[in-house]
Parts: C-alpha cells; structure tokens; sequence
C-alpha cells in the first residue's frame, strides 16, 4: 500500500475519505440550543478553538486521548465509530467544516475566518506526508487546485456563508489573525459568548491554548483517532503524519506561494466577498470584524 503520488490519486483517495451515510447522520442532527458548533473552514483554527471551548467549559480538563474525542467532529463521527452527542461536559460541542447553508440549525456557532493563501498553504502541509508522498505534489499544483475548486465546500462558499449571519446572536465570527495577536482576547470573547465569566477558568483555558501548551501535547491534537479509523479506506498506508500544531505564523509561509498565484486568490476574494460583501481584500474583512468587536 503506498501514499498517493500525484493529483490524481490524491484526490481520488480523498474521495473515500467520508461516507454518505457518515455526513446524512451529522447533517440530520438536530442541536439543543446551547450546542456549540465550531465550524471554520479547513485549517483556519479549528482544533485551536476547539481546545479553547473545551477548556473553558471544563476549566482545563485534558484526560482526553485526542481532541476529536472530547470535541467530536459532527460530518465524520459515525465514520470515526463515535456516537453523537456522546457523553460531553455542558455546553456540549462539536467540530464542523460546514457553511451555514448545511449546518444543522438551531445551536450556536463559532466560526474563525483566516487569509485564503495561509489556510491553503497550511493545509498542503497538513497533508503532505499523509495523504499524498512529500515532493509528489508541487505546491503551485495545490495551490491552483484549491483555488479553481467552485462547490459547496470551497474556501470562498464557506467564508461567504457564515458572513451573511455574522449579526446573528447565535453566531460567533473571528479571525484566525486577530487569534494570533491578541489570545486572551479572544478566549475572552468566546467566554462570553458561551455566558462564561470566571477570570480563574478563563485564565486556565488562554494558558493552555498556547503554542507551547499544545505543542508539548501534541499527540491529542494529531488526528491519530481519524487516521485511525479512515486511513484504511483511503488506501493509505498507517504511520502517516498530521501534526496540527504549527507556529501558525500570519503571512510567514506567502513567500512560497509565487506572486501570480496570490494575485489569483486575490482576485478569486474581490469576485466573492468583494462583490457580494464590499470587501475587496481579505484585510478589509479583518477591519470589518476588528470594527465590530
């Protein structure tokens, strides 16, 4: 059994990653009011939100064998032999990649936007090594694939989704920059958010949704439990890498992306956001949200 090497392969082992009958039963969930739904797109901050929630809903608890454990990933749980809710501390929480036009409504829904080019570039790293052979696909190759994508589940339909309901009461728009420069801030405000206010639990979850915190654990946030359960049946062989916990630097990685390609995502941003929303670039959303913090 051998890794993917080339596009082709890639994508056709991804295609076996989730069943439809695993996405039919996380879609058909129906939420109690105070579920929390934390829904950022692919490498946008997801399992760095969703150790925040978890530690401020448990006020640090981590005897949980990875993330996805305690903070079950709604679309893939049945896949991954996990029961939905499952046995979860209050407010119950689940892990999601869907836009706002699938997710089951009717919870509440934390969702944390980062620049296109970064969430691409830390996701070709997520994979490389996993589901395809490092060096077997180029990242200008990746690049132009993730870019050319147009479904439901591409970058730009997610970001748009969830920016028509930012003014919802139930919903929770943030971004992954403002996450990097200002973490306690933003546990704060996600503290409030889930009606938290203890400055002690608080304190706990903000210290231990830092860099060093997660990267000297960083086996429970590796996505050994999915790999597990799904690699099989992606025809992947076992061993594979999917660390989670990186620098995550903003913009630290844009001198590998050639200047064509980011002009490309750029435009790809200005002929959605901008043309539905008004804005033009990514830093523009970011200033929106500062805004209306």
């Amino acid at each position: 059994m051998n890794r993917p090497r080339g596009m082709a392969e890639y994508k056709a082992a991804s295609a076996r990653f989730a069943t439809a009958e695993g996405r039919a039963r996380g879609l058909a969930y129906r939420p109690d009011p105070t579920d929390v739904f934390i829904a950022p797109y692919a490498k946008c901050g997801t399992t760095w939100m969703q150790q925040i929630v978890h530690g401020l809903r448990t006020g640090g608890d981590m005897a949980f064998d990875e993330i996805t454990a305690a903070v079950p990933w709604i679309e893939m749980a049945h896949d991954m032999g996990l029961a939905i809710p499952g046995d979860q501390p209050a407010p119950r929480a689940f892990k999601s990649h869907l836009g706002w036009h699938e997710i089951p409504k009717g919870g509440r829904y934390i969702v944390v936007l980062r620049d296109p080019v970064d969430a691409m570039r830390s996701l070709f790293r997520f994979l490389e090594g996993w589901f395809f052979e490092p060096g077997s696909i180029g990242l200008d190759e990746f690049a132009l694939d993730y870019l050319d994508r147009s479904d439901r589940d591409d970058y730009w339909t997610h970001a748009a989704s969830w920016w028509r309901v930012r003014n919802r009461d139930e919903v929770l728009l943030l971004a992954y920059e403002h996450m990097r420069a200002d973490l306690p801030r933003t546990v704060a405000r996600v503290a409030a958010f889930l009606g938290l206010d203890d400055a002690q639990t608080i304190a706990i979850a903000t210290r231990q949704a830092s860099f060093d915190f997660m990267k000297a654990h960083e086996r429970q946030f590796d996505d050994h439990l999915l790999r597990a359960a799904r690699d099989a049946a992606c025809g992947l062989p076992p061993g594979g890498a999917a660390s989670k916990v990186h620098e995550g630097r903003v913009a630290g990685e844009a001198h590998l992306v050639p200047p064509a390609i980011r002009a490309r995502y750029g435009a790809r941003w200005a002929g959605t956001m901008g043309a539905e929303f008004g804005l033009e670039t990514y830093r523009d959303a970011l200033d929106a949200l500062d805004r209306a913090a």
